[in-house]
């Protein structure tokens, strides 16, 4: 086992940590003198890892399947084995499902709640309690503009987000007096595999210029020092469709996420 100095580092967790906005969170926590415990599916998380440690943080790595329960007991076996406090976590681990509901894969549905809410209230019953306990500690989900607005041809996973902000939100309530703090990234359409992979290439939105994970994981990392509750991450385009979502009635937000998301819109 690597040894740490744990008196004058920090540990931070981080999921899906392997591309995308978990890598630059990961980065974040790197070069601001964390170290650092990374997961994500594959072994390409031990290619990331060396990034983080070109940055300055001492990394260990899991690779795991989060959505399953004995995925998400290996990672938390773990944050134990290391025998230091977790500072922070960052459940950012997800991912998507795109087109009509009535031709989507029930089994890669499932799979996504699984991941997306099973997984994330599992891990967060582990280290919550582990945090309370010592009286600190600093939680950040990976919510979306998703959970602000009904969303057609993704239903499901706008429904997992929005199930993810109101978790988020109840539990920083509860937590309130406990030294633990709760803090939601809301991001937009955000330059990472996430359309591909949820089969929305041909969506007006999986083909539009995207925001930078970069520039939302930094924005990330400073919302959760800085104690806030939720930030509606990246571009100001991204922050005016968060904020206008919030407003609007659901059928007419509903619609404006229609047209974005409704198999092959890129070509409208």
């Amino acid at each position: 086992m690597v040894v740490h100095n744990s008196l004058t580092r920090p540990l931070a967790v981080v999921t899906g940590a392997s591309s995308g906005i978990g890598y630059e969170l990961a980065k974040q926590f790197a070069r601001n003198g964390f170290d650092l415990l990374v997961t994500s599916t594959g072994s390409t998380i031990d290619d990331a890892a060396q990034t983080f440690k070109g940055l300055g943080a001492q990394v260990e790595t899991v690779q795991a399947d989060l959505a399953t329960y004995d995925g998400v007991e290996t990672l938390y076996s773990k944050i134990k084995e290391t025998n230091r406090p977790v500072d922070a976590i960052a459940i950012n681990a997800g991912v998507g499902v795109g087109g009509e509901f009535t031709k989507t894969d029930l089994q890669e549905e499932l799979n996504l709640i699984e991941l997306n809410v099973a997984s994330t209230v599992h891990l967060a019953k582990r280290v919550v309690k582990d945090m309370v306990d010592r009286g600190r500690g600093r939680i950040l989900f990976t919510s979306s503009i998703a959970a602000l607005m009904p969303g057609p041809f993704e239903a499901v996973y706008a429904a997992s987000k929005a199930f993810l902000q109101s978790f988020s939100q109840a539990l920083r309530n509860e937590l309130k007096d406990s030294g633990v703090t709760v803090t939601a990234l809301m991001p937009g359409p955000t330059d990472t595999n996430f359309f591909h992979r949820a089969d929305m290439d041909d969506t007006k939105a999986g083909a539009s210029k995207k925001d930078d994970p970069a520039e939302v994981a930094k924005q990330g990392f400073e919302a959760l020092m800085a104690d806030k509750d939720s930030i509606i991450a990246g571009s100001l385009a991204t922050k005016i469709q968060g904020t206008a979502s919030q407003i609007l009635p659901d059928t007419v937000s509903a619609e404006m996420h229609r047209q974005l998301t409704e198999p092959g819109s890129a070509k409208k």
